[in-house]
């Protein structure tokens, strides 16, 4: 915690901003996709031989003499496939259709990022910022860390106490959160969660409403030069925003990009095992059992769980997604989370 408020103010990682439970949040972000896909893939599969197993008709009765039920069942998923991975192709075209346009446009885009580097250089002067996500983003952080550690030296003792406190207080807890940060960004690669990760533990948000609040609480006895730190800090901490949104809409984009291959692959045999289903299988022609579960169940269950595999790569991704678009959704000096603070505005 840090900062004036540090009883009341939300905290700098992401587990100790939300409320929802660690391993809850685990699973929604940092969880390996593929992992979360295959557990849930199990469960599922687990459970439907669970619930074959405890039904008391066997399921070479329950069919009967044909096979409508497993059938009506394969049929929808022949649908539900195709049109699925349809949709979510569609939708990756319609994102990725943000980066297509005419040379005009793209010369436009390439001016915009080429004069934010600009800005961001002279703000860490140096000659050129580094072209790597995960290097951008610490020499960002490392920059605002020196700055706020300036605006530490500049209270001298003229200051009273209290004010000095805050100051000191703010000054170091942005520097903790800075060093956790840069130690985490040192071993990650674009194309990683883990960038966005560490991102995301930066509370920039409440550093600069901290920051702000600081100063103009104390405006008539701040120097030239603490008045000079404050915005040396500010303007470190709003290339932050737009650096983190940047960075985030890439791996929203790459990520749907895998998204979609991934269900075109999983579509394939998802497709080839439902139609066999339907034309070849017949239960009364799976004779016998492994492990005292009828074969017969094994293989319907396995089947089922084939077919549902593109939809849970879809959940599984979907889940990383959603979450972090709704962990930030405000770029500015906006908390959009429930807080402890009761003070109305001044």
């Amino acid at each position: 915690m840090n900062g004036s408020d540090s009883g009341t103010q939300p905290g700098d990682t992401m587990r100790e901003r939300v409320n929802e439970n660690r391993v809850k949040l685990w699973l929604y972000m940092e969880a390996n996709r593929w992992v979360v896909a295959s557990g849930v893939l199990i469960t599922f599969f687990v459970t439907l031989v669970v619930l074959d197993v405890a039904d008391p008709s066997p399921l070479q009765q329950y069919i009967g003499p044909s096979d409508d039920a497993v059938d009506t069942v394969f049929q929808g998923f022949i649908g539900a496939i195709i049109t699925g991975v349809t949709l979510v192709v569609t939708l990756n075209q319609l994102v990725l259709s943000q980066e297509l346009g005419p040379g005009g446009d793209q010369r436009n885009r390439m001016e915009s990022a080429m004069e934010f580097r600009r800005d961001v250089e002279n703000a860490l002067e140096v000659p050129t910022s580094p072209p790597e996500p995960a290097s951008f983003m610490q020499a960002l952080i490392e920059e605002t860390n020196d700055r706020v550690n300036r605006l530490a030296d500049a209270v001298d003792e003229n200051y009273d106490e209290e004010l000095k406190e805050k100051i000191h207080s703010y000054a170091d807890g942005l520097a903790e959160n800075a060093d956790e940060m840069s130690k985490t960004l040192k071993n990650t690669l674009f194309g990683t969660f883990g960038v966005l990760s560490a991102i995301l533990n930066y509370n920039c948000s409440w550093k600069i409403f901290l920051a702000r609040k600081i100063r103009n609480e104390h405006a008539d006895v701040l120097t030239d030069e603490v008045n000079a730190a404050f915005d040396d800090i500010l303007e470190s901490l709003k290339f932050f925003g737009p650096s983190r949104e940047h960075f985030k809409t890439l791996y929203f984009q790459r990520e749907l990009v895998n998204l979609s291959r991934a269900m075109l692959y999983s579509a394939v045999p998802a497709l080839v095992v439902s139609v066999a289903m339907i034309i070849y299988f017949d239960a009364r022609a799976v004779p016998g059992s492994t492990l005292a579960i009828s074969n017969d169940v094994l293989t319907v269950s396995f089947a089922t769980t084939i077919a549902v595999v593109p939809f849970i790569i879809l959940l599984s991704f979907f889940l990383r997604i959603a979450t972090v678009a709704k962990r930030t959704l405000s770029i500015g000096a906006f908390i959009l989370r429930e807080t402890k603070r009761r003070d109305d505005p001044d």
